[in-house]
């Protein structure tokens, strides 16, 4: 806890682009919280090397990514918003907490094995071993609590373990963080096909509406959305694509999804399609605009990269140093 504010952690990976899906679902939630927490937003850029990256693509996608952070609405003057890899004490930490993490809870991830069938030609350590990485981020700033998904809530659990066996050994050293339990996003499902979740990383272009694609492209792809042939717009499981469509019209206008079928009761798919993506394009205009600001003024930008990497990193150093003593590294002379 920092000045009587409970501390909370999440991050991006600088990978792929972010798409409307990662907006409502995460980081618009991020700007609603961001006073009730000392917050503490990364850029984890160095979770993205487990997969090979084009390094000057990396770079750019890591400050592209940051700058969206501060364009979505979130201060840098009240968030920590950096680069994971400016920060040396996640790699420092995640090299000890590994000495804390037992092989068989590693072969039990779900995500590694996912990933590994995606990658069978790079199933590196690293890879491997991106839980407790994920671990260190976490818990290198004494978090409360942490916004995660269902397909991170198992890394959660093993950072909550790992917490609580270190402390077993050597006290109260780390604070037990909680999954966030507020207000949840909407869940944004792919255009194409509303049985999976949109992606930053969907082979079809068509499932996905990105933060920077515009109007023009926006409307094409809602245009083109899976629906059914029911041709009645309500909200049910059995019709998952029109479903998807009242959530995120609900996400970007504010009404209920009651409201939504009243609104569109007698109206075709066509006219339903083109006011969900108008919705869109306006809530995603002001982003873009900021954003498109903030790339001009790259003394501004390098300021907030410089100022609050220095941040993360005296906070951080708090938690490693005594990590350090307590497992009996020498200490260093200053």
């Amino acid at each position: 806890m920092l000045d009587g504010k409970k501390v909370l952690f999440s991050g991006m990976q600088a990978t792929g682009n972010l798409t409307l899906g990662n907006y409502l679902g995460a980081l618009k939630n991020w700007v609603t919280i961001a006073d009730e927490y000392e917050t503490f937003y990364s850029v984890v850029d160095m979770h993205s090397i487990t997969v090979r990256q084009d390094p000057a693509e990396l770079r750019k996608r890591a400050r592209t990514l940051l700058t969206l952070y501060i364009a979505a609405g979130l201060d840098p003057e009240k968030n920590c918003i950096y680069y994971q890899s400016h920060v040396t004490g996640h790699a420092e930490l995640a090299w000890i907490l590994n000495c804390f993490t037992y092989m068989g809870e590693l072969n039990r991830m779900t995500q590694f094995k996912d990933k590994a069938a995606k990658h069978a030609d790079n199933i590196n350590a690293g890879l491997f071993t991106y839980p407790v990485l994920m671990a260190a981020d976490i818990l290198l700033y004494q978090s409360d609590v942490v916004p995660v998904g269902i397909d991170q809530m198992q890394h959660l659990e093993l950072t909550r373990d790992i917490a609580q066996r270190f402390n077993g050994v050597y006290g109260d050293v780390f604070t037990i963080p909680e999954a966030y339990i507020g207000k949840v996003g909407a869940k944004v499902m792919s255009l194409q096909d509303p049985a999976k979740k949109m992606s930053k990383s969907d082979e079809n272009p068509n499932g996905s509406i990105y933060l920077m694609d515009d109007p023009d492209t926006i409307i094409r792809k809602f245009k083109r959305a899976v629906t059914d042939s029911e041709a009645c717009v309500r909200y049910c499981e059995e019709q998952p694509g029109i479903k998807n469509l009242i959530d995120i019209y609900c996400a970007c206008t504010g009404k209920t999804p009651a409201e939504t079928e009243r609104e569109f009761d007698g109206k075709g798919y066509g006219d339903f399609k083109m006011a969900v993506g108008e919705s869109v394009v306006s809530v995603l205009k002001p982003l873009q605009d900021r954003f498109a600001e903030l790339s001009r003024d790259k003394a501004y930008l390098d300021s907030v990269i410089k100022n609050n990497a220095e941040k993360a990193q005296y906070f951080s150093n708090k938690t490693l140093r005594k990590v350090q003593k307590k497992v009996g590294f020498p200490e260093r002379i200053r």
